[in-house]
């Protein structure tokens, strides 16, 4: 159980669904909830409250008042118009830029020493503009990036090769949205690359067909599930409850986040995922991970599509 506070803005599917994890996991001691809706987040605390009798010692407040923020370590920005079917992440960028222009600075003024994590969709441009608005060093402000897609990734390698979750290494890097890619250089299982990994009958499953089936299947993935149920958010609640105890932990792990990169294998001023050290202060490192030429070109990809997003809303 952490001692830090946490605060996540925005009581819909998602931020509930963060708080929920955040609470069942012992990501923090104080969690808040904290929204303009006043009925709703007074429900989601109150349900929320109602089950802290199985989740040991945490607790969970909330409410409309933005001082409810103050003293937190780690502040999650998960407010916004969700994701509809059919929508890319980047359309949304419009919509949710202006709502973050008005959530971000009173909460800068109450919590100015927290990690701020973004969540809300397009999460890459999001990162780019709150660390504007922020003027905080680029390791403080923190986008959830590709650490769902890379579970999602991790996921499926493991059902195909018939192995743990926790022996494969591999990442999504990029935007988080459309222009994500896997890493293939350095993708392993427990040590062996993944394209010389054998089933027991010597058959090889991660044929170049086979890893570019995984890659648009890690792509689509939230495109199939807001289509059947509208909306995602258990997982990437808790991809966000990873991130926070990272940082609460001041565990220096490896994370693939999204940060505003400055240089980082030729791109500077857009946020993009790369693995990254995560510790109590954000990012202390983005990791210059090997990639081959189509990598860093499929990168750079990223990169302008985030620059073009970004340009749209100036």
């Amino acid at each position: 159980m952490q001692t830090g506070k946490l605060v996540v803005v925005g009581a819909g599917a998602v931020g509930s669904s963060i708080a929920y994890a955040a609470l069942i996991r012992g990501s923090a001691r104080d969690i808040v909830l904290y929204d303009v809706d006043g009925p709703k987040v007074e429900a989601q605390v109150l349900d929320l409250a109602h089950g802290t009798q199985f989740t040991g010692a945490g607790s969970i407040t909330g409410g409309t008042d933005v001082s409810l923020a103050a003293g937190a370590a780690v502040v999650v920005i998960a407010a916004g118009a969700k994701q509809k079917p059919g929508q890319s992440r980047l359309e949304l960028a419009a919509t949710n830029a202006a709502i973050l222009g008005t959530v971000l600075p009173p909460l800068l003024a109450v919590a100015p020493d927290a990690v701020y994590l973004l969540v809300t969709n397009p999460c890459d441009v999001m990162t780019v503009l709150a660390q504007r608005i922020a003027d905080l060093p680029a390791g403080r402000v923190v986008g959830s990036g590709t650490v769902l897609d890379t579970s999602r990734l991790r996921w499926l390698i493991a059902q195909k090769a018939g192995v743990s979750r926790s022996s494969v290494h591999a990442y999504i890097v990029g935007e988080h949205g459309d222009t994500e890619f896997p890493l293939w250089t350095g993708a392993a299982i427990g040590g062996v690359p993944l394209r010389d990994w054998e089933l027991p009958g010597g058959e090889r499953p991660f044929s170049p067909e086979s890893l570019d089936g995984l890659a648009r299947e890690v792509a689509n993935a939230a495109y199939r599930v807001i289509a059947g149920k509208g909306a995602t958010n258990y997982a990437i609640g808790l991809a966000a409850a990873r991130i926070i105890e990272a940082v609460l932990r001041d565990e220096d792990a490896v994370l693939p986040v999204s940060t505003v990169l400055d240089g980082n294998h030729g791109v500077s001023g857009v946020a993009l995922s790369l693995p990254s050290i995560v510790g109590s202060r954000g990012v202390r490192t983005v990791l210059e991970v090997p990639m081959n030429d189509g990598e860093r070109a499929r990168l750079a990809g990223s990169a302008s599509a985030i620059g073009a997003a970004l340009a749209d809303l100036t």
